[in-house]
């Protein structure tokens, strides 16, 4: 496994990539993504340890997407079993891959631990419980605070994690020395990722303005939510689509042994 580096230019070609791969499979990836935030939604229900679980899961299912998007390059259709690839590929992945759900749970309930001694836990009952969210509280200096925290801290915990699962399950990589890497993979090519991230935040503004400059002309306010959540569901899968493509131009491919596709 080598790290290579990118020009800068190279995030706005990631975005590229993933746009354009989301756009063979349109209909496979957004049910994939569905159905990932479905099982992400219904383990948060659990009492109790369903937050937790439901966080430990998403390092896996990155990487399902991941996979997915892999299949989706070579021309095949991705199927859901796609999602689970990161408990597939033998035991000893099995277990890094576990590994890295706790570490991610862990890392983000910290994060939101630790602003919750900004405001008392609001941020964090909204974000991670559901709890209700008004323009009285958003507007709350506390409130404000605690989301800057939340979003400062959150940056390293997801440098950590970027590239981390795919190491895992494509590299062989243990779980400690993933996150390692992914992070320096990260930094290494921050200009890159820079520009990557800057992208992606002018198409999501775009997309949310375009649709609310649309809705203001068709004179329905209504409409907002109809239109509104299947752009964003869109969005996020291209976004997750992309990562796979940020990945594969970081890290030199194995040359010994080559996996199957999702495997």
């Amino acid at each position: 496994m080598k790290l290579q580096i990118v020009p800068p230019r190279q995030g706005v070609l990631w975005f590229k990539q993933g746009v354009r791969t989301f756009l063979r499979q349109p209909l496979a990836f957004t049910g994939l993504f569905f159905m990932f935030m479905a099982a992400v939604s219904l383990l948060s229900l659990l009492p109790v340890i369903g937050t937790p679980l439901a966080l430990a899961l998403l390092p896996a299912a990155t990487l399902g997407l991941m996979a997915a998007t892999q299949i989706a390059e070579q021309g095949q259709f991705p199927m859901p079993q796609v999602l689970i690839a990161g408990f597939r590929a033998g035991k000893d992945r099995l277990r890094s891959m576990v590994v890295l759900g706790v570490l991610y749970a862990v890392g983000f309930i910290l994060v939101m631990g630790i602003s919750a001694t900004v405001d008392g836990g609001q941020f964090a009952r909204v974000y991670l419980l559901g709890g209700e969210l008004s323009p009285e509280v958003v507007l709350q200096g506390d409130f404000q605070s605690a989301a800057l925290v939340a979003m400062v801290l959150y940056l390293p915990l997801s440098l950590l994690f970027w590239h981390a699962p795919a190491l895992v399950h494509w590299h062989g990589i243990t779980p400690m020395k993933s996150l390692f890497f992914s992070a320096v993979a990260c930094l290494r090519n921050f200009w890159a990722f820079t520009v990557f991230g800057l992208v992606w935040m002018a198409a999501f503004l775009g997309v949310a303005m375009s649709v609310a400059i649309l809705v203001s002309l068709l004179g329905s306010p209504a409409l907002i939510n109809a239109i509104m959540f299947p752009a964003g569901l869109a969005l996020a899968t291209m976004f997750f689509t992309s990562f796979y493509f940020t990945f594969r131009d970081c890290f030199e491919a194995p040359t010994t042994t080559k996996p199957e596709p999702g495997a």
